[in-house]
């Protein structure tokens, strides 16, 4: 079993106050609880936010009920809270009143959780986020050699932990597939009544087809009859679910930056190439400077939050096509990063970058160096 990045949750779990886990359905999060419990000597209560009867228990605010549902435990474990009208209050009722009692709450969609949990226990919670498998977990399981040979699957498959362990090619497009049509698009549609099921298929499908690119509203409003509110809506929609994730442009005022696009990209490849039904190889492919680009921003991205290294991210574009993929702003310092699948291929961007931002660093993440990127 692969070793992931919050396997000790001691640290974060602490008495009064509540560890919120959020992250897409499948990642492990339950996994991760029943492992914590088979070692913790609290005595708890494990229960799941689809059980009917919790909900009415922990959305009831009465704090009589909500008492005796705690009883003489020490941790209080709920599963999917985010399906908890009112789970927040929920919970500061249960840390308020009972000080000495740890809580976890796991969440699959950020929408409602979010908003239940963050106001109502400002400064008693702590939130982290789960991913599919990192390949800086993977790499405390295996060696560099051997982690990069399977880089093709990474690629085109994602690393869903179902993904990762599934024996063949054919059970790990049958898991994706069956990920997007039964769990993706069923949790979106019944988050926000979305009555339309064929036009987000649509949206997705458009952004998968714009990866890497800078995404119009206006274009995607047009092609599905959209105005741009409920485009905005609908993409803040899929971000919450962990199923995209929107990267802003960098600009300084210089005139010639390109400032009033956002690109979108999906948190697992795999995810992306099920929405299209494609898993051809590498070398039949002409997306794979996309693919790579959404691997590494991805990677990386999970690399900061693991790491608890905490920058701002951007792309940067001019018009005169000059383009850093992934600008990271920490400490003061601008850090540009250009993706390259081909190796040896020209940087022109370089000068460009450098001569607006002479005090910048650059480098670009290939396939010979790009797991030191993501891991380190």
């Amino acid at each position: 079993m692969i070793p992931r990045r919050y396997d000790n949750l001691d640290e974060y779990v602490k008495p009064g106050e509540a560890l919120v886990i959020y992250g897409p359905r499948q990642v492990g999060k339950t996994t991760l609880i029943k492992k914590y419990l088979e070692t913790t000597e609290k005595k708890y209560r494990f229960d799941s936010g689809e059980n009917i009867a919790i909900q009415a228990v922990l959305s009831s605010q009465n704090f009589e009920q909500i008492s005796r549902y705690v009883g003489n435990n020490e941790l209080i474990v709920i599963d999917e809270a985010q399906e908890i009208s009112g789970i927040g209050s929920g919970l500061k009722i249960i840390t308020d009143h009972h000080p000495h009692v740890s809580t976890i709450a796991t969440g699959s969609s950020s929408f409602d959780l979010a908003r239940n949990v963050g106001e109502p226990l400002v400064g008693r919670n702590t939130t982290v986020q789960l991913f599919p498998i990192a390949q800086m977990e993977m790499l405390t399981n295996t060696d560099a050699f051997d982690l990069t040979q399977h880089l093709e699957d990474y690629l085109l498959f994602g690393s869903y932990p179902e993904v990762i362990n599934a024996n063949t090619h054919a059970e790990k497009i049958d898991y994706l597939e069956d990920m997007v049509n039964s769990y993706l698009l069923k949790d979106i549609l019944a988050l926000d009544n979305i009555k339309s099921p064929q036009s987000l298929v649509q949206l997705l499908k458009l952004l998968a087809l714009q990866l890497g690119n800078e995404v119009s509203l206006n274009e995607l409003g047009t092609q599905l009859g959209w105005d741009n509110k409920t485009v905005s809506r609908y993409l803040d929609l899929l971000e919450k679910c962990f199923v995209i994730v929107r990267l802003g442009a960098f600009s300084r005022n210089l005139r010639n930056e390109v400032t009033s696009k956002s690109k979108y990209y999906f948190l697992d490849n795999g995810i992306r190439n099920a929405i299209l039904q494609q898993f051809n190889p590498l070398d039949s492919r002409k997306d794979v400077g996309a693919i790579w680009e959404n691997f590494l921003f991805i990677e990386r991205l999970k690399w900061r939050s693991y790491s608890h290294t905490h920058s701002n991210s951007y792309f940067w574009r001019t018009y005169t096509q000059n383009e850093i993929d992934l600008v990271e702003e920490h400490d003061g310092q601008l850090h540009g990063y250009e993706f390259k699948w081909a190796l040896g291929k020209s940087t022109k961007s370089k000068n460009a970058w450098m001569s607006s931002y002479d005090e910048a660093s650059y480098k670009v993440v290939n396939q010979d160096n790009y797991l030191e990127f993501v891991t380190s």
